[in-house]
């Protein structure tokens, strides 16, 4: 199964003018950018730049106090069927690992027959279909997030938001993880992610959506963003410098 449907596309994502404010502070600050089809846009930035924000504002979970978020250059469109996110930490409902996957699907209109194959699919497809009947809240934190992922590419996203997927989980999970993500991007979707890691940023990264006090500093190639960085900001980042 493809990130499409009949050909049809809810890309280019175009923040415009989009901000964010809080008791009267701005903890998105007039941020505008585009996504295209087919890229892996990572997001980076020091803690408190309003990365996680940016995410939830694009996915539609949180409105901005100004600007707008369009698909393919509508503001409220089937869009939002389109695109899915994982969280840091996955949310897993108090049954098994497949009604985790069955119950999101079934939102979307598919039958019981169809919402238990493609759950099946997606389980056997990355490595969970053993776990299938366990709770999915006593899996380990891997394998909820491993779990939470599939679930995602279950659903067909067009777009899948990622929000540090891999911050708590140790280097072998973190692998995993990756492995999943490269796989969905193989099988065409967009994603649009934030994390702290560098290294992770370098291995996935097709380009670097670099964030500072809820402002973007540059949106610049991944190759080019790791050796020639635009920003005195972006330099010191990648230092290990901290800022303020």
């Amino acid at each position: 199964m493809t990130a499409m449907h009949g050909g049809f596309s809810i890309l280019p994502l175009r923040a415009e003018g989009m901000t964010y404010n809080i008791g009267g502070r701005a903890l998105v600050d007039d941020v505008s950018f585009q996504i295209a089809r087919g890229t892996r846009t990572i997001i980076m930035g020091p803690n408190g730049a309003g990365k996680s924000l940016i995410l939830r504002l694009c996915h539609g979970l949180l409105e901005p106090t100004f600007g707008a978020v369009t698909w393919n250059g509508a503001v409220h469109t089937e869009g939002r069927k389109r695109h899915a996110m994982v969280f840091q930490r996955p949310v897993m409902l108090r049954r098994s690992a497949l009604a985790n996957l069955t119950h999101a699907l079934s939102l979307t209109r598919s039958s019981p027959v169809d919402a238990l194959a493609r759950a099946n699919e997606a389980l056997a497809r990355f490595g969970l279909a053993e776990l299938s009947r366990r709770p999915a809240r006593i899996l380990s934190g891997g394998e909820q997030q491993r779990l939470a992922m599939a679930r995602a590419w279950a659903l067909d996203p067009e777009v899948l938001f990622l929000d540090e997927p891999t911050s708590a989980l140790d280097p072998a999970a973190t692998r995993a993880v990756e492995e999943m993500i490269k796989a969905f991007h193989a099988d065409g979707m967009t994603i649009l992610m934030t994390t702290h890691d560098l290294g992770q940023a370098q291995r996935l990264a097709d380009e670097v959506l670099f964030l500072h006090r809820g402002r973007i500093l540059e949106q610049t190639p991944a190759t080019e963003f790791f050796k020639r960085p635009r920003s005195e900001a972006a330099r010191a980042f990648i230092n290990g410098e901290l800022l303020w």
